[in-house]
């Protein structure tokens, strides 16, 4: 039997299929009546699921990133589709396979890889072009680059989206680094590929997203400075140094990247060099999400996605054939 994806489920359907908990909440209702909130995923999107009249000890085996087998129906409740479910058991991994929940880039990863070697290498600075040499022939490095997400529930969360996020930030920067005679083209494209590298020890992909101990304790801001630091000594050992100056605005770069301190920022950006590169990220990470967010919902009569609480509104996805 062919399996239902989320992006397929309609009004009224009723589902008896097997999704990856991403999340799991007790509530209680309005009259004090516990009820489980299941975020179910797929490769295809999220759906909440929904299971009324339980307590903690019958739920307290269900975690976050189990493969469970779910049955139920699903409605509309204010715009949006969801689960009312009436069972959910846990299967064991073995029993699942693991490409139907993981979603990735829609682009080769090898080709990717590649357009990211050919822009670094046309870097004019010699020092600066032989430390990305250093990262891009760490075998480590690349295999994890070519696998890793950008995050976990936010922009490019798929395999393989944090080499897209890359290779589309030096496109964009390339592109319009020409109308800003202050910036310097080298810095900026170096600044591009290493301010999220440290996502590869961040985040974990094998099986669900998650935060590795190291990314959950120190972030990927910290862990991309280790990297750096630790090739600026390789290349170094090759008798190839960078200047004091071009690292510090290399790690100016990585540090400052969110922009703000509220968003993890430990520094603001201080050159033009970090200020272009925290509002192209921040250009691409937001499109790419709204984009995920339209293209994800499972409610295909609505013009509008539900409302997401971590952005605070909801996503304009066009007029639907309903409304007309």
């Amino acid at each position: 039997m062919a399996r239902r994806y989320i992006n397929e489920i309609a009004d009224g359907e009723s589902i008896e299929e097997t999704y990856v908990l991403a999340d799991r909440q007790l509530r209680a209702n309005r009259n004090g009546d516990m009820y489980l909130l299941a975020d179910l995923r797929d490769k295809t999107g999220s759906l909440h699921g929904l299971l009324w009249n339980i307590n903690e000890e019958l739920v307290s085996h269900i975690q976050v990133g189990d493969y469970v087998t779910v049955k139920g129906k699903a409605q509309l409740y204010n715009g949006n589709l969801q689960m009312i479910l009436s069972r959910i058991e846990v299967i064991s991994e073995e029993s699942v396979d693991i490409s139907e929940f993981q979603a990735g880039t829609n682009q080769d990863v090898d080709q990717l890889f590649q357009k990211l070697t050919e822009v670094l290498a046309t870097l004019e600075d010699p020092s600066l072009r032989h430390l990305m040499q250093c990262y891009l022939s760490d075998e480590s490095i690349a295999a994890q680059l070519k696998q890793a997400p950008a995050g976990i529930k936010a922009h490019h969360a798929y395999l393989g989206g944090l080499l897209e996020h890359i290779v589309n930030l030096l496109a964009a920067a390339d592109a319009i680094v020409g109308l800003y005679p202050s910036v310097n083209r080298d810095l900026l494209l170096a600044g591009v590929f290493l301010h999220d590298l440290g996502k590869i020890r961040e985040l974990g992909y094998d099986g669900t997203f998650v935060y590795t101990d190291e990314g959950q304790l120190i972030g990927h801001l910290i862990i991309g400075i280790e990297i750096l630091n630790e090739k600026l000594a390789e290349a170094a050992e090759t008798g190839v140094a960078v200047s004091e100056e071009n690292v510090l605005r290399l790690k100016h770069m990585i540090a400052s990247h969110h922009g703000a301190y509220e968003f993890g920022s430990p520094k603001l950006p201080m050159t033009p060099e970090a200020i272009v590169l925290h509002h192209l990220d921040n250009i691409d990470a937001k499109v790419n999400e709204f984009t995920a967010l339209i293209e994800s919902d499972p409610n295909r009569n609505s013009s509008w996605t539900p409302f997401n609480p971590r952005i605070d509104r909801k996503i304009f996805k066009g007029i639907s054939e309903s409304d007309t």
